[in-house]
């Protein structure tokens, strides 16, 4: 069952906190996807000797936050709206070292069985007005209760460092502006998302270049060590004539 009909369930039972219960439904997929992350982390780690995740961050939002977004919504602040409209109570950020790991996993995390993409938002591809740039992603994971098996929704943003760092700072700046910060403020901020694409476009590119070059040298070095081998057989078989 989805959430909604978990709480119209909710509703027919008596002393049930409603809110608690929605809650946890909430905390547990918040931990269900963070488990699921750092599986792939210590798979990356141990099979593939690369690590795409930096830092993982986690939250449920606060009853103030959840009420100003229904509000700025327009719809009622209880609980069936909640549920209904707000996709983002609970959420996971994966910040990437690179701009091609948020791709890699956004299609492994998308891949896995237990999980239902309901939406994407690819703000990397197409950023907002502001600059913003990030991959977005609403899922659904079951939450298996003890009398129930409820889909809850995740908010999954996955982004680079350079792209973190750049929408923390927005965050804070329009903070304290209220949301209303000045026009040159937000200029100034829509070039420093240029150079942070700029910036994320470069590390790729020197990444790409690294890696051929290890390539390279591996593969002289494999030459080197087969020719070693052929002439110490040869070596051997004239020492048993």
């Amino acid at each position: 069952m989805d959430q909604v009909e978990y709480l119209h369930k909710l509703a027919g039972e008596k002393e049930i906190d409603t809110w608690t219960r929605i809650m946890l439904l909430y905390r547990s997929a918040v931990e269900e996807i963070n488990t699921k992350i750092d599986i792939l982390n210590d798979e990356f780690q141990q099979t593939h000797r690369y690590n795409p995740i930096e830092y993982v961050k986690k939250r449920v939002k606060s009853p103030e936050s959840i009420a100003k977004k229904l509000k700025r919504l327009g719809y009622d602040d209880d609980i069936e709206a909640m549920v209904t409209h707000c996709n983002d109570i609970a959420g996971i950020r994966i910040v990437c070292s690179f701009t091609s790991d948020i791709y890699r996993l956004a299609d492994m995390i998308g891949r896995q069985s237990d999980i239902t993409v309901l939406s994407i938002k690819d703000y990397i591809k197409h950023p907002k007005v502001s600059g913003y740039k990030s991959y977005h992603m609403i899922v659904t994971i079951p939450i298996f209760l003890s009398d129930s098996v409820v889909d809850t929704k995740v908010e999954i943003q996955i982004r680079t460092i350079a792209m973190d760092f750049w929408a923390s700072l927005e965050h804070k700046i329009y903070y304290k502006f209220e949301g209303s910060a000045p026009a040159y403020i937000s200029h100034d901020l829509r070039e420093c998302s240029q150079i942070v694409s700029m910036l994320d476009a470069k590390m790729l590119s020197l990444n790409e270049a690294i890696m051929r070059e290890k390539k390279r040298q591996d593969d002289e070095l494999t030459v080197e060590q087969n020719a070693h081998e052929r002439l110490d057989s040869l070596m051997k078989k004239e020492s048993d004539l």
